[in-house]
């Protein structure tokens, strides 16, 4: 067994099949490039039978890879077809990849029951399925569906599935999990049944999550000799998902010292997978292991005084290496240790015993007493911790706002919203503004961005990026406490700020204010005076 385990994605196929995923054609090139810089040996492209836009990407695809090779996925032939007269077959060879790749039912109860052949005649058409293609000048891989399963219920027919299609010129054979049911010792038993029986053949592990094995499956096949790894960036998939290739690669990579990417490339892998998931328009998981924003984030005291000691008393590897960093989250917890680590992180100099750093730490706890949160909102943080050091400057001047809401009868008809504001510029200038928007938060941003871009163009950069809202008391009623997080960007930048009142549009109003602060500062400095 050699020391280097090769990648193959499927985030394309799988992954957009997971809940809320959607790629367009040009976000699927954007990926394939990606994955190909990274360093991924096989990029599934998806079943060029299915549809047009996956022939299409087969077309452009083909063209953009540089290091990868691209795969067409597609199934063994029609129990009634021939090789030679089979869709399937033929749009897999159309789509003019090196790499083709076929799944096979290797489950006794799928092959009788789903697709209602003998399991004579099934191995029949593995090995036609085969030869054919390799006939054709292709490399083929074949993804034995069910095979866990198969071979819990009967051993002997799920191996000779495999046998066949070796013998067939099948260059890998993939063990799948399909129902992501199975636990490890079960993966290691049959995945070393199969190198017993094939130790030639070569073999890959494509595990689902369902059980919540994913990535403990995919590193158990390998301990037992798998040299191939499919799965998905961010684990996406159908159900609960794929087995997370942002997971498994620097644990095979950091813990196991096999060989994925080189270390330039490791680096990328957080990048990889934010990209990943804003392609697919979901959020990004800040709690994942190696890429997650939380994945080194320290919130105790002590761990973070103990990390800034020693990283690795808390870090079990070195973020850099996976392109991640260490943060500290200032909260009611933190002590003195972690403020001062969250303000080297500002680019702030603050002493250890100054009074300015025991008022930041009391304000802090104040102002999480009555319902604020910054862990997730590091530039109200960063706002706050300036102004109590003196380096923050007022753009302008709040001097109230109003919002109204106009319903109409019926339930479902769109509610006008309409935002006055009153604010004072710098020069003495009186601003009174008023916008609409679909919602009182949005009518509230466009009067804000009315009032202020003529004198701070910047600010039409600035996007809402995401908006949560979290009540902090249920118990309350409609009194209870609201807390609003919001996510701005600039195409350059994200930041996070946080606002809180018993009255929602109130919280989201502070939240803009600090969003729109925070730009201004970071564009036009601290002290200087305003252009």
């Amino acid at each position: 067994m050699g020391n280097h385990i090769d990648i193959y994605d499927v985030t394309l196929r799988d992954g957009a099949q997971g809940p809320g995923v959607k790629f367009t054609g040009d976000d699927q090139l954007r990926i394939v490039q990606e994955l190909d810089a990274i360093g991924v040996a096989y990029i599934e492209g998806g079943q060029p039978a299915s549809n047009p836009k996956a022939k299409d990407l087969f077309v452009r695809a083909n063209a953009l890879v540089k290091n990868a090779k691209m795969a067409a996925f597609g199934s063994t032939r029609h129990p009634k077809s021939p090789p030679e007269d089979d869709v399937n077959l033929q749009a897999l060879l159309d789509a003019q990849t090196e790499v083709v790749t076929i799944f096979a039912k290797s489950s006794p109860l799928h092959v009788k029951e789903i697709l209602r052949v003998s399991l004579d005649d099934n191995l029949q058409i593995v090995e036609d399925s085969v030869a054919y293609l390799r006939d054709q000048g292709r490399r083929v891989f074949l993804d034995a569906e069910h095979f866990y399963d198969g071979y819990a219920d009967d051993p002997e027919y799920a191996l000779s599935v495999l046998e066949r299609a070796w013998a067939a010129g099948a260059e890998v054979l993939i063990l799948c999990d399909t129902n992501g049911g199975q636990l490890p010792w079960q993966i290691q038993e049959a995945t070393r049944a199969v190198r017993e029986r094939l130790p030639n053949a070569p073999v890959g592990i494509h595990a689902h999550n369902d059980s919540g094995c994913g990535v403990a499956n995919s590193l158990a096949a390998v301990r037992e000799g798998a040299t191939q790894v499919q799965g998905t960036i961010n684990g996406y998939g159908e159900r609960t998902g794929n087995a997370n290739l942002c997971t498994i690669i620097p644990d095979l990579h950091f813990k196991m010292g096999y060989t994925v990417f080189t270390p330039e490339n490791m680096q990328q892998l957080t990048h990889l997978s934010h990209l990943v998931a804003e392609l697919a328009n979901m959020t990004p998981r800040d709690h994942d292991p190696f890429v997650g924003r939380d994945a080194f984030t320290h919130k105790g005291g002590m761990h973070a005084d103990a990390v800034k000691k020693l990283k690795k008393s808390y870090e079990h590897i070195d973020p850099v290496l996976i392109g991640n960093t260490t943060h500290v989250s200032v909260s009611e917890m933190a002590g003195r240790s972690s403020l001062l680590q969250k303000a080297v992180e500002f680019n702030i100099e603050l002493g250890r015993d100054t009074p300015e750093t025991r008022r930041i730490l009391d304000r802090i706890k104040e102002l999480e007493n009555r319902g604020y949160e910054f862990e997730g909102a590091d530039a109200s943080l960063e706002l706050l911790m300036r102004k109590a050091i003196g380096q923050y400057r007022s753009f302008f001047a709040h001097k109230g706002f109003r919002v109204r809401i106009e319903q109409s009868e019926a339930a479902d008809a769109t509610a006008l919203s309409e935002a006055t504001l009153k604010l004072e510029l710098p020069n003495g200038q009186f601003m009174h503004t008023v916008a609409e928007g679909h919602g009182p938060v949005d009518a509230l941003n466009n009067t804000l961005r009315k009032a202020l871009e003529p004198t701070y163009p910047e600010l039409a950069q600035v996007h809402l990026e995401d908006y949560k809202v979290r009540i902090l008391d249920g118990r309350a009623g409609t009194r209870a406490q609201t807390r609003v997080l919001i996510e701005s960007g600039d195409g350059e930048h994200t930041w996070n700020t946080v606002g809180v009142s018993e009255n929602i549009i109130s919280a989201s109003y502070w939240a803009l204010i600090d969003s729109i602060e925070y730009k201004l500062l970071r564009t036009r400095g601290y002290n200087e005076e305003v252009a």
